[in-house]
């Protein structure tokens, strides 16, 4: 196709801001997909996605639109909206020149609308304004028009109103993006080579990996031999072809289309994000790629069944093959078993890995508390990176720590800013600038430790919020931390899968609490059993669990008193000498309590 027909964008939002079901209206209107097969969120086909109503995977579409008597094609990439997910949106801007900003007018601008607001404008592309659910009742259409072209720094006009439910302004929407956007161009124009940009891949058990390129120049056609820039494997063009949505077949593709790419490679860690994919006999320089994505949240998943691990390791790999910021490593616990520990960009990122590996795979699993990466500085001035509280030094041998910390945006109502202050106290929080909306809501930037936000923050600035709160979060530098490592022991053994690290400020509240807990778990022994917290080098808090009574007398009929005293003290002195030399075996039950929240 003519190159100044074509037209590559994305639509960015806050989450649940009508973008899927925009796209659902999109497709209708340019007559993509068949009335008959048309249902709610077409581009989420997975089915965690449906289910939540969240889109967890980027989707491209390629649509054709006749207007003006001209026929365009219009690639859409569909991104999440979750902060967890904004490294795939930062892939998406990569491969378009254009993007509509969706605001929903019965909620204004959200936090996450800056984030990605931001990438966009950073990427350079050229940005249409929309609201949606503008057929509401609930919609403050005039206000959050005037909030997003102050945003913008534009006139009201050029914000548009579309209803994702009813296809209101969807058209004149797409006219828009015609209008506005620019068309793709070359960077080699006339080449008789080929030079692609990956921005996502899947996997296939039939096809191996496929590639999803924006082709920056030349053209490329079934057969072609060609080569990744950065792994330098080399592979042929096994198929090429367009998403309508679903994968469709076609001769080749040519600079500025946006499609796949079947390279038969059916091993893990070839294709990678941000790589170039070119022609070998006719290689063009690599082009500038991405930023790996580095993992925040680690945490460690074991199989309840030991004979489930092969299965665990390849269902690793499977998901890694379609989700390239998830790492994973082998590890091995003393109780559990063998496992892996895993990273991901954030805590629903983990849930959904977590949540995918139970569906797709059948897998019955154990998930240790999520935790952060640590640099550690030891009193040697060696350096060690922690990310398990198991590997933490010795508190004697620790100079110096360093975490990550976060900056985070929160948009509120102004009546709940005492309540989130509080919480902002409590999470260790720093407010460093604040900035009040005509419609009376107030953003306030804060900076804390990623550790903090990971402990609950989310569910309880909802709560506290009343759910009007919105966050978003970017990771910024480390800083010096203030926590120490706190050890479970169980009849005076240390228990290294219940350690944990813990912030100075709530030693004694959280030793408390893992105590209490380990007692109400653990089962009685046949002797007394101490469970202790030590921190520093110091028992901090202690619960006694009570040994099974057994009535050693009950055989006894009659006779003396003192049959029944030497019986009795008999017993004493056995339970005392089990308590120093008896070992309690912790069952899986008690750990799988334990790890739960």
């Amino acid at each position: 196709m003519n190159l100044a027909n074509i037209r590559n964008f994305s639509i960015i939002a806050h989450i649940d801001h009508g973008k899927s079901t925009l796209a659902d209206r999109m497709l209708e209107i340019t007559k993509t997909i068949p009335e008959r097969s048309m249902r709610n969120q077409v581009l989420d086909s997975m089915e965690l996605e449906q289910e939540r109503g969240i889109t967890i995977k980027m989707q491209p579409v390629r649509m054709e639109y006749d207007y003006d008597g001209t026929t365009y094609a219009l690639n859409l990439i569909d991104t999440p909206g979750h902060i967890d997910f904004s490294y795939e949106v930062s892939r998406a801007l990569k491969a378009v020149e254009g993007s509509i900003l969706l605001v929903d007018a019965t909620q204004g601008v959200q936090a996450q609308t800056f984030t990605t607001l931001e990438m966009a404008q950073t990427a350079g592309l050229t940005i249409i304004p929309a609201l949606s659910k503008v057929d509401s009742p609930l919609a403050r259409v005039d206000e959050v028009r005037e909030e997003v072209a102050t945003l913008l720094g534009i006139d009201e006009d050029e914000v548009m109103l579309v209803s994702g439910k009813t296809g209101e302004g969807v058209a004149d929407l797409l006219a828009t993006v015609i209008d506005r956007v620019k068309s793709p161009k070359p960077t080699v124009p006339g080449t008789d080579s080929f030079r692609s940009l990956v921005f996502d891949f899947e996997y296939s058990n039939h096809k191996g990996v496929i590639i999803y390129v924006r082709v920056v120049d030349g053209s490329v056609k079934k057969g072609d031999q060609l080569v990744f820039g950065t792994s330098g494997r080399k592979f042929f063009a096994l198929e090429v072809g367009v998403f309508k949505p679903d994968a469709r077949p076609r001769d080749g593709l040519s600079a500025g289309e946006i499609g796949y790419i079947v390279t038969g490679i059916k091993e893990a860690k070839v294709a990678q994000v941000g790589d170039t994919v070119t022609l070998l006999k006719k290689p063009l320089e690599t082009l500038p790629g991405y930023q790996e994505p580095s993992p925040v949240v680690w945490a460690s998943v074991y199989p309840e069944s030991t004979d489930d691990f092969d299965l665990l390791r390849l269902a690793l790999g499977k998901l890694q093959l379609s989700d390239s910021s998830l790492s994973y490593e082998e590890e091995v616990s003393g109780t559990l078993g063998r496992g892996f520990r895993i990273g991901c960009l954030g805590m629903l990122h983990l849930e959904i890995i977590t949540e995918r590996l139970r569906r797709e795979f059948q897998l019955d699993l154990v998930v240790t508390m999520p935790s952060v990466t640590y640099e550690v500085m030891k009193k040697n001035e060696e350096m060690v990176t922690v990310y398990s509280a198991a590997l933490f030094p010795e508190h004697g041998d620790v100079a110096m720590v360093e975490e990550p910390w976060v900056e985070v945006k929160i948009i509120s109502p102004s009546d709940y800013l005492g309540n989130i202050m509080s919480l902002l106290y409590e999470h260790e929080g720093e407010t460093t600038d604040t900035t009040t909306f005509s419609d009376g809501r107030t953003q306030m930037t804060v900076v804390m430790p990623l550790r903090e936000l990971m402990r609950n923050f989310f569910d309880e600035l909802k709560s506290v919020s009343s759910g009007y709160a919105s966050i978003s979060y970017e990771i910024k530098e480390m800083r010096t931390a203030d926590v120490t490592r706190m050890d479970i022991l169980v009849a005076e053994e240390s228990v290294p899968a219940f350690a944990r690290i813990i912030s100075s400020r709530r030693i004694q509240e959280e030793a408390e609490k893992a105590v209490e807990k380990l007692y109400e778990a653990l089962p009685r022994q046949m002797f007394v059993v101490k469970i202790q917290a030590r921190v520093n080098g110091r028992i901090v808090a202690s619960r006694r669990l009570s040994a099974l009574k057994k009535d050693v007398t009950a055989k006894l009929y009659g006779g003396d008193i003192t049959r029944k005293m030497k019986l009795r003290e008999k017993q004493k002195k056995g339970k005392k000498k089990m308590a120093e030399m008896g070992r309690v075996n912790i069952s899986h039950d008690v750990f799988l309590k334990m790890m739960k929240k």
